[in-house]
């Protein structure tokens, strides 16, 4: 059986805005397995926003379950759900949520020594995880010398630097150009499988969904429809790969050399 992260129960979420109470979430019941990417996908005021937040233990449901490894988070106090957080929960913001004054190697190590680990330990992880997102040698800088693609990265590398089991990234890509948005998700994408750890994306784009395993369409409340879009993925890597074979000679015909060393297509 697949390793089940997160199981929610017949989830309801209720805001009281003064006289009038707002319903959020209504009648949620999922689940989210270890290692896979999937995607809240709605526009703003549907939802989405507020199933991540029950996720991470932010806000706590009206009614329902919410499990965490068959725990149940709603029954946690708020110190073991800071604790919840802070050993098992990854987040990159839309706005990056960096400490101006501090450096990108210093908001890296953030996440650890509120783990109290060790300084060098801290240093050294945050160093390697900077490295893996591209910025080897941009540790020294602030996010004021760094472009929004690169405060992006130092925010991916915040959010992994703790190994933690699920990543949620809102709208991860909302303020970065067509170009970086695509680096920045097959960067956060890319990480998350090579650690076999769960990613949740919230957005309200289209493409950015196709990044997921599994599509999750949240609207007024409701979760309108799941669509796994694994299969569809699959064979376009095969056309792909179809098509590079076409434009490849070396894949279709035999090479040789002639005495000279210059290559030659035997038909």
């Amino acid at each position: 059986m697949a390793d089940i992260l997160f199981e929610l129960t017949n989830v309801r979420k209720i805001y009281q805005m003064g006289a009038e109470s707002v319903v959020a979430l209504e009648d949620i019941s999922l689940t989210f397995e270890k290692g896979k990417i999937y995607c809240l996908l709605g526009t703003s005021g549907s939802g989405k926003s507020t199933l991540l937040n029950l996720l991470a233990g932010l806000e706590k449901p009206t009614m329902g379950s919410i499990k965490f490894l068959g725990k149940p988070l709603e029954k946690l106090s708020e110190k073991q759900l800071t604790l919840y957080r802070q050993r098992y929960i990854g987040f990159v913001f839309q706005s990056y949520n960096l400490l101006p004054t501090l450096t990108a190697l210093e908001n890296v190590t953030l996440p650890l020594i509120f783990r109290k680990i060790s300084k060098r330990k801290r240093t050294l992880a945050a160093r390697k995880m900077l490295k893996a997102v591209g910025l080897g040698n941009r540790w020294r800088h602030k996010p004021n010398e760094l472009s929004g693609g690169q405060q992006q990265r130092v925010s991916l590398a915040r959010a992994f630097v703790n190994e933690p089991q699920v990543i949620f990234a809102d709208e991860p890509t909302g303020n970065l150009d067509t170009k970086t948005t695509y680096e920045m998700m097959d960067l956060i994408t890319g990480m998350a499988r090579e650690r076999n750890q769960t990613l949740i994306i919230v957005t309200h784009d289209t493409e950015i969904s196709q990044y997921a395993d599994q599509i999750i369409s949240v609207r007024d409340g409701l979760i309108e429809s799941v669509k796994t879009v694994e299969k569809e993925k699959n064979a376009n890597e095969s056309e792909n790969k179809e098509h590079e074979n076409e434009d490849n000679p070396a894949t279709n015909d035999a090479v040789a050399t002639d005495n000279n060393g210059n290559a030659t297509t035997s038909e």
